[in-house]
């Protein structure tokens, strides 16, 4: 039986047949890519109105770095602080869905009654043991990502070893969700590209979003400006777009339900073009 679409806030999104695109919204000083570059909340929704006009259909609020080796942790006071004025005032503004990119429950918590419309925990419930508890009561879809405290090995490389970590994993993860009553029809999976994996390992991911798929619930791409384009292509990170276009190509060849982008109207345009040719019959 067909499951029917995936509703955030007031949008219906199709689980196959279109590749949707989340804008993100760093409203951070330190993130790897765009930190600093929001410091008033004129800033961010002068963002969001550009990233709309381009072709969003959802934006993504982050307010503390996640970058690869990044330790220093802010309070869940400040947090919410730098994200739940943002999200208000989108939601006041917008007509978009907004997701709050958050592995805190006390900042869920808060972006809740802020008006966000989609939890993105890059822990996939694995840090804060009240997360799941509030994605159930709060009755929202959420994105649950791959990650684990300590890195994957670099010696598993081989296809049966790495399926069955993820198949292990992410059976943990969907457990803890069953376990807290989050509804399954309300589940996103991330593959988690740039999160405790090698170079090789992240490559990996891409060229096998099929497995993925299989797993019966919508996958949300997360490749934007990370190091496994940076690595490939020796570039910095303000010119990595090509490299990017190139993983939203397999995202879309795949199904992929979304894609995480900064670079909104690129990718808009990219999906538009390879799903034109896709759907000529």
């Amino acid at each position: 039986m067909q499951q029917p679409d995936l509703m955030i806030g007031k949008k219906q999104f199709k689980r196959q047949g279109h590749t949707y695109v989340m804008g993100i919204l760093n409203v951070t000083p330190d993130s790897f890519s765009d930190g600093g570059s929001y410091p008033e909340l004129s800033d961010a929704l002068y963002r969001v109105e550009q990233m709309m006009k381009e072709g969003a259909e959802l934006i993504d609020v982050g307010g503390e770095s996640t970058r690869p080796g990044y330790i220093q942790k802010i309070t869940d006071e400040e947090e919410i602080a730098r994200t739940c004025p943002v999200i208000e005032a989108i939601k006041k503004n917008f007509d978009v869905p907004v997701s709050l990119d958050t592995y805190k429950s006390e900042v869920a918590k808060a972006g809740v009654q802020a008006g966000m419309d989609l939890f993105n925990d890059i822990w996939g419930l694995q840090y804060d043991p009240k997360m799941a508890k509030i994605i159930a009561q709060s009755g929202l879809p959420c994105v649950l990502m791959h990650n684990r405290k300590e890195k994957m090995g670099d010696e598993i490389k081989a296809t049966p070893e790495l399926e069955a970590m993820f198949r292990e994993d992410f059976g943990r993860i969907l457990t803890i969700a069953e376990e807290a009553g989050i509804d399954r029809e309300k589940i996103i999976l991330d593959p988690g590209v740039g999160f405790a994996k090698s170079y090789e390992q992240n490559l990996w991911v891409i060229n096998h979003l099929p497995f993925f798929q299989e797993m019966g619930y919508p996958v949300l791409l997360g490749t934007s400006r990370k190091s496994v384009v940076g690595l490939t292509l020796d570039l910095p990170v303000n010119e990595r777009v090509e490299g990017t276009l190139a993983t939203t190509a397999f995202a879309v060849e795949c199904g992929c339900c979304m894609v995480r982008v900064h670079d909104v109207r690129e990718n808009v345009r990219f999906i538009r073009m390879m799903e034109a040719i896709r759907n000529q019959k």
